[in-house]
């Protein structure tokens, strides 16, 4: 690759993230990676309830009414927390480095993605950035909706198709776009 003149060279031989823990070992990091791919990543498994039943014994805490739709894909159920009345739809990705909330009565539809990381990409070592997300009471992340890291949806919030959250949003707002900005009040008859 030509470097132009003025650009540093990103070097990531000195790449070391070593403060960053993922919960639990390599085992049990295993096992969840094929439980992940066979139950829950397998659109052929529509199976909620063992679904929710191998969330909380993998550690998430799960509340009553939890709707888990096919394709889902979860990184680590230890650092997820669903309320009650939560509905992830079709191929969900949930990407929890850290700690994602879910409160109750949260929808999350096909295609959304919350994603916990990212990298410092001002930094020569591209340095491991992490954030928790929470979608409090009411929250709805339209289809194919990013929520980045360290974002917080206010009650009732909407992100609307395809934006994306780069910082938190405001209770009863409507969002849209990206970077998501507000576009009207959350009217609920």
């Amino acid at each position: 690759m030509e470097v132009k003149e003025g650009h540093k060279k990103v070097d990531l031989s000195s790449f070391n993230n070593d403060w960053y823990s993922p919960g639990a070992g390599v085992l049990k990091r295993t096992i969840w990676y094929f439980v992940n791919v066979l139950f829950f990543m397998n659109p052929l498994n529509p199976v909620n309830g063992l679904k929710v039943w191998l969330l909380r014994k993998f550690g998430a805490t799960v509340g009553t009414g939890v709707v888990v739709k096919p394709g889902v894909n979860i990184k680590y159920p230890w650092y997820l927390s669903i309320g009650n009345h939560v509905w992830l739809g079709e191929d969900v990705w949930i990407d929890n480095l850290t700690q994602v909330v879910l409160e109750d009565h949260v929808t999350i539809s096909q295609g959304a993605m919350l994603l916990t990381g990212s990298h410092n990409y001002k930094t020569t070592n591209f340095d491991l950035q992490v954030g928790k997300i929470t979608l409090v009471e009411g929250t709805w992340v339209g289809a194919k909706a990013t929520v980045c890291p360290g974002v917080t949806c206010g009650s009732h919030s909407v992100l609307a198709v395809g934006s994306v959250a780069t910082k938190n949003l405001q209770p009863y707002t409507i969002y849209q776009g990206n970077p998501a900005v507000p576009k009207r009040a959350r009217n609920i008859e």
